[in-house]
Formats: C-alpha cells, structure tokens, sequence
C-alpha cells in the first residue's frame, strides 16, 4: 500500500509539469502569432481617397495611440518568441518552482502592455467609426473604408494576443501559487 500511494503522490507533479509547459508553448505560439498579425495589419493600414476634390490620406502612423498599439504588438511578439526559446530550455532542463514567479510577472508585464495597448487603439477606432459630436469630431469611416477595415481587423487580432496572454498569465500565476516553501 505505501507504494501504491508513493506512486500516486509522484505521478501527477511529473504529468503537470508537462501539461504546463505544452500549454505554455502553445498559447506563446499562438499569442506570437496574433500579436503579429495584429502589427502587420496595423502596418499595412493605409488609405487615399479624394473628399470634394481634396485628397485625404489615413494611415496609422497619424495617431499617437494606434502606433502606441503597433509597436505593443510587435513587442509582445518579440517577447513572446524569446519566452517561446524559454520554454522550449524549461521543457529539457525542468523549471525550478521559485522561477514560476518570474514567468508570471513576464506574462502579466506583457499583458498589461498588450491590453494597454488594444484599448488605445478601441478608443480611436470608436471615434473613428462614430465620431465624437460634442468634440465637434466627425466619423471618418464612411470616407476610408478600407483603413477602418484594417485597422479593425488589427484591433481583433490584439484582443486575442491580449486573451492569450491572460491566460498565460492565470496559469502561471496557478504554478507560482503552488510553490513549496
């Protein structure tokens, strides 16, 4: 019996650990990707149209926040891919537990940055779409259509960057929480 119950204490660590780093390289692929996606279509954002015979141009790099959006992005990818690298390393050697605290507040920085972030770039979408009447704002995608489209479709990408890494974020915070003191 005593063995019984070594074995059953022993086995499911061993058996986590390996469920941990799986989902842990998979959600980093995945939030490397959307995060990506999210900056080369914010990127590529860009429209000319003639309004009354003036020609107006609507790219990203006007606003403050959607850059602010794209370079979060592109550093959310960037460290995604090196923790991706770390991961893989844990993956051979084993991460000690102690560590499981710093992985957590890696995902949580990187959160935090990516949520930031996508709000920016929601608010400015909304007025955008909507435009701002008491501000005196008039909505510009009846007039640009295809940049608000892009800009849309980078703004979705990021909120799931955003989900992923939240969800890499409660995981790693459940292993650092399960420490050993």
């Amino acid at each position: 019996m005593y063995s019984f119950g070594a074995k059953n204490i022993e086995n499911p660590p061993l058996k986590s650990d390996k469920c941990f780093i799986i989902t842990q390289i998979l959600l980093r692929i995945l939030a490397a990707a959307f995060t990506l996606a999210a900056a080369c279509s914010m990127f590529t954002s860009k429209e000319t149209v003639n309004v009354f015979n003036t020609q107006m141009d609507a790219r990203y790099s006007y606003s403050p926040a959607l850059k602010f959006f794209a370079f979060a992005n592109i550093i959310g990818c960037a460290f995604s891919i090196l923790s991706l690298f770390l991961a893989s390393i844990f993956c051979r050697k084993g991460l000690h537990p102690k560590n499981y605290f710093y992985v957590f507040l890696h995902d949580m920085m990187l959160m935090a940055l990516l949520l930031a972030g996508t709000a920016a770039a929601t608010t400015i979408g909304y007025v955008g779409k909507y435009g701002e009447n008491q501000s005196g704002w008039m909505p510009i995608c009846d007039s640009v259509p295809k940049f608000c489209h892009k800009v849309i479709e980078s703004i979705i990408f990021g909120y799931f960057g955003v989900i992923f890494y939240l969800c890499l974020t409660i995981i790693s915070a459940n292993q650092s929480g399960k420490i050993q003191v």
